[in-house]
Formats: structure tokens, C-alpha cells, sequence
């Protein structure tokens, strides 16, 4: 908690101490390519082994479409982008939107994994659960769909709760996560690009039917070779196999050991893959700002020369476990890096460029800590490093660990 130098110090927190950053329609439909109530066949072929026309570079040659399952006949891909005033078509009435839960907390995945085409069982998942360090699952139905054309690997899942497994970018986006619960599709930024998908638009999406759905919007999603996001009606109505894949969450394990523990887990034929490693690690949202937690804390380390990230990801773990806890302390600090309101007044940051310094907001509390600590000598190191963080929290007991997660985080991201 960042406290004004009057602050007392504060009781302990109970946050673990284990480094883990993260952070329309109206076209008539042709009939459905198979009559038969059965899920998608997932044709998995391996990490590292890429279906023909993958959007995104992604690692799964998987979740192949029905067999007989056709091309949206000519004249049904969809405008491209710029063929309408604003390029962003008809505004969503919030009326007609689905209801979505506010964003929480955000949860850094660092194995996904995809079954041979079965349902991952409950007693798996629950398996999964037990594995040293495992602090989340979350199990998603899944299977490839045909969108203008090309086989697209998607995802059915809960919009209030998948959307803390999203980079921080797109967690925040409210009416992205708003639209996909009224029904509407999302997908990855690169999808939307290559795809020359816009916005407010319908497209017909060929699964076990092909119903023409409103593209809600895009975003990064941080997870290779996904590149759409339905809805669990819309998952069933396309005929997306229930529980297909697994995101799983472990705060200070090693990443690849956990990915070795979900695969023995899961048995032969699942596919797993490690998202810590740099070439899975997501981009920017495409507006300049970072994809991820570790991101964030490196980009707001570079504002005070001196500082290193390790200091301020430090922070962020033993204050809100990387805004997976960042409501009001019972000393009334709030957000992310758990600031007091009047300590916020004065060192608050606008990061994301929105026009708001928002307490709440990663993109703007880290970077906030970061004008904090160096507006106290952080940057100096040593024992100017010590009494910046000091001035964080009045406990000596907190310097220390702080101390000792930034060690950490050095040891493991070196």
C-alpha cells in the first residue's frame, strides 16, 4: 500500500508470496452442413505443428470443422473495413446487451492445454487442481469454425469470468465482453485484420449450423492459435465440444514443470503448451500499450531510470497478487498497487492515454507507483531503494519482502 509519510504502518497482508507477473443479421442462411447433434470433431495435430491459413501463428493444427462443412457462399463474407461512415457500424444499444460482470481480478494463464477431441472430465480438472502451486482452472468448450473462409479455432466460454484470463488490455474492455454476452463474436486482433472483419457487421459462422453473428470486437486474447470468442449458447448452437481445453493459473512454479504435471495429467494426446515461454507472450493491444502484467511493470520501470521492474512487480504481488485482489484495505487503499486516495491525488498517472488517472486501472496505478517510488529516491538503488519502498509502506518486515520477490523475479526472468 502506498501510505503518505504521516501513515502509520500497516498490518500484514495475506497475499502469497510467489512471484507470478502476468501484469446484425438478415442475409438468408443455407442449410446447416449436417443435421446430426454431435460435437466438432478436434483434430489436435501437436504443439509446434500449424494448420493451413493459422491466423495468428498459433500452436494448435486443431479443432477442425464438420466434415462437408462449406465456404459462406459468395457475397456472405461481410463488408470490408471502411465501406461504411466510421468503419465501426450500427452502435450497440446497451439495452439490447447481454449482462456481464464487472472486471475483479485478473488471472495470468500459464499452461493451456487442449484434449484429443474428448471432454476434459471433472475428475481431471479436479486433478489439475491438486497440482503443486495451482491456484486457478478454468475448463472452456472449444472446436474450429469456418469464418470468410478460413478454419478458426474458437473458444465458448463465460464472458463475466474468461475475461480475467484475458491480457489486461482486453479484460478492461467492457463493451467487448458486453457484446459477447448479448450473443456477438470476438475475436483476436489478428484475426480482425486479416480477416478484414468490421465491427457492428454481421458474418456467417459455419460450424454444426451457421447462423450469421455481429462481430463485437477485437483484441488480443494472449493465447496461441485461439482467435474467436463465442458465448456458451453460441458454443452449443455451433456444436463446440464441452470442456475441450484447460487454462490453468500457478503463481511462482515453474512454468514448464506444471505444463509437464497438466500433460501426465491429462494423458496421451493432449496438447500443452507452456505460455510463459517469450514467443507466446502477448503483444500490445494494438494501441501502444502492453499485453501483459510483465509488460506493464517493465514499460513503467523505464519512467524512472535506476528502477528496476523486478521492484515494481514485487509490489504489485504482496499488494493485490497482480490485481487479483485490489479492493479497499482496511486501511482504505485501493487498486492494483493499493494506493491511498490521497496519495493518489498528487503521484496519479494517465498511462493508457484515456483522459483519467484511475486508481483502479493497471494501466495507470503501475506506472503511478513508479512516479511514487522515484519521486523517493528509488532509482538510486541501495539504500535509497530501501527507503523509497519504505515510504511505501512503513513496515520494515515489507521492504524485506519486497526485497526478496524482486530477487526472485530477477532469478526467474534472467
Amino acid at each position: 500500500m502506498v501510505v503518505a509519510p504521516s501513515s502509520p504502518p500497516r498490518a500484514p497482508g495475506t497475499s502469497t508470496p510467489a512471484p507470478a507477473p502476468g501484469g446484425p443479421a438478415g442475409t438468408p442462411r443455407p442449410r446447416p452442413a449436417t443435421a446430426r447433434r454431435r460435437g466438432l470433431p478436434l483434430a489436435v495435430a501437436g504443439v509446434g505443428v500449424l494448420i493451413a491459413g493459422s491466423l495468428a501463428g498459433g500452436v494448435y493444427g486443431a479443432l477442425t470443422v464438420e466434415t462437408g462443412a462449406k465456404k459462406p457462399p459468395a457475397g456472405q463474407e461481410g463488408p470490408p473495413p471502411g465501406a461504411f461512415p466510421g468503419g465501426t457500424g450500427p452502435v450497440t444499444n446497451v439495452a439490447d446487451a447481454g449482462q456481464v460482470a464487472p472486471l475483479r481480478r485478473v488471472v495470468p494463464p500459464d499452461v493451456l492445454a487442449v484434449s484429443s477431441g474428448q471432454p476434459i472430465s471433472a475428475a481431471k480438472v479436479a486433478r489439475l487442481k491438486k497440482i503443486a502451486k495451482v491456484k486457478d482452472v478454468i475448463a472452456v468448450a472449444g472446436g474450429a469454425v469456418q469464418l470468410q473462409g478460413r478454419s478458426i479455432n474458437t473458444f465458448a466460454v463465460d464472458p463475466s469470468v474468461f475475461r480475467s484470463w484475458t491480457p489486461p488490455g482486453t479484460a478492461k474492455k467492457n463493451e467487448l465482453w458486453t457484446a459477447l454476452a448479448a450473443g456477438q463474436f470476438v475475436v483476436s486482433s489478428d484475426a480482425a485484420d486479416q480477416l478484414r472483419l468490421s465491427r457492428g457487421f454481421p458474418y456467417p459462422i459455419v460450424g454444426q449450423t451457421m447462423p450469421n453473428l455481429t462481430m463485437g470486437g477485437s483484441g488480443p486474447l494472449g493465447l496461441p492459435g485461439i482467435d474467436m470468442l463465442v458465448n456458451a449458447k453460441t458454443g452449443r448452437d455451433l456444436g463446440l465440444i464441452d470442456n475441450v481445453a484447460v487454462l490453468v493459473n500457478a503463481p511462482g512454479a515453474s512454468p514448464a514443470k506444471v505444463a509437464g504435471a497438466v500433460g501426465r495429467s491429462l494423458g496421451p494426446g493432449a496438447s500443452v503448451v507452456d505460455l510463459n515461454q517469450k514467443k507466446y507472450q502477448a503483444p500490445g493491444d494494438g494501441h501502444g500499450r502492453s499485453g501483459s502484467y510483465l509488460d506493464l511493470y517493465k514499460q513503467a520501470a523505464t519512467t524512472c531510470p535506476g528502477l528496476s521492474w523486478t521492484v515494481l512487480a514485487a509490489i504489485g504481488q504482496v499488494e493485490s497478487d497482480h490485481n487479483r485482489n485490489p479492493g479497499r484495505s482496511s486501511a482504505g487503499a485501493l487498486g492494483p498497487m493499493q494506493f491511498l486516495p490521497s496519495t493518489w491525488k498528487a503521484y496519479g498517472v494517465d498511462g493508457d492515454g484515456d483522459g483519467k488517472a484511475d486508481i483502479m486501472n493497471p494501466y495507470d496505478a503501475i506506472p503511478g507507483a513508479a512516479k511514487y517510488l522515484c519521486a523517493n529516491g528509488a532509482g538510486r538503488g541501495g539504500r535509497s531503494l530501501y527507503r523509497a519502498i519504505f515510504q511505501y509502506n512503513h513496515a520494515d518486515w515489507y521492504v524485506q519482502k519486497v526485497l526478496n520477490l524482486a530477487k526472485a523475479y530477477a532469478a526467474r526472468y534472467s
